[in-house]
């Protein structure tokens, strides 16, 4: 949290100095900073900011391969995908076939797509998926005992969050839409009061349990997990349509590998995660 404070504040220092520089609706959208600096007649400067630009964009870009590379090592492991994914190298020990799928695809979508439409593919596919971990952190501190005690009779305890967490997620998108087409503040609150009643739920009709393992814990279940579901899904409705045409082919593609493929070879017996226990014995 202390590092986020130090780049939020450095973000909003760069901005500060930029826009004092020049008006905010004259700076380019490519390279507001070099161009900043040319304008006010130091190219030196402009310079210099470019080649930390090309420096820190591949090194973002190699980060994001190796990262892809083992999480397509962990489903070949999995056997949600094929077992070539899971080989690694005798000698170097890394994932040499996933490393060398990720980099033809990463090659592929470069020759195909501009810079453009692909950040907005890679801001759809991140927001998605810190949602779907939100969610997930969620339904695995639920305490199931405890569940099942203050469950109603129309429905089950775990049916019930899950269409809180859907009217969280739908909440988001309805506001985040509803704001960038600049309709009333009254429907927008309405989205936000949708969220925060399903937050509620969630928060008192629920038990949850500590995380079972070691390492970081997400504090603050379920509160914290619900507004990181409402703000990435805000955010997901301010990007282009083609990116949720995109995103839609790709999950359709990614079921279809799941259905056809992941879900007769899937192996059970490496399960790190676990839902909390039923119990207050068992958790201790």
């Amino acid at each position: 949290m202390g590092s986020l404070l130090v780049c939020i504040s450095l973000y909003i220092g760069v901005c500060l100095v930029l826009t004092g520089m020049v008006p905010f609706s004259l700076l380019s959208e490519d390279a507001p900073l070099a161009e900043a600096f040319s304008s006010k007649g130091m190219k030196f400067v402009s310079v210099l900011i470019s080649i930390g630009a090309v420096a820190g964009l591949t090194t973002t870009l190699l980060v994001g391969l190796y990262v892809q590379s083992r999480l397509y090592l962990g489903l070949g492991r999995d056997g949600l995908l094929p077992s070539v994914f899971s080989r690694i190298h005798p000698t170097l020990h890394t994932p040499l076939h996933s490393q060398i799928w990720c980099g033809i695809v990463a090659a592929v979508l470069g020759g195909i797509f501009n810079v453009h439409s692909l950040s907005h593919i890679l801001s759809v596919g991140t927001l998605t998926g810190y949602s779907v971990v939100a969610a997930c952190v969620v339904a695995l501190r639920l305490n199931d005992k405890k569940e099942r005690e203050s469950s109603n009779r129309w429905t089950s305890s775990w049916q019930e969050g899950v269409i809180c967490l859907v009217i969280i997620a739908c909440s988001g998108f309805s506001a985040g839409i509803l704001y960038r087409f600049s309709a009333s503040v009254i429907f927008i609150l309405l989205s936000v009061a949708m969220a925060v009643v399903a937050s509620a739920v969630l928060h008192f009709r629920k038990a949850y349990a500590q995380s079972l393992g070691p390492g970081f814990t997400c504090p603050g279940v379920p509160i914290v997990p619900c507004v990181c579901i409402f703000f990435n899904i805000f955010l997901f409705a301010q990007l282009h349509y083609e990116a949720w045409i995109r995103f839609v082919v790709v999950n359709v593609l990614a079921t279809a590998v799941y259905a056809l493929y992941g879900q007769y070879h899937a192996d059970t017996s490496t399960v790190v995660y676990q839902r909390a226990p039923e119990t207050e014995s068992e958790s201790c």
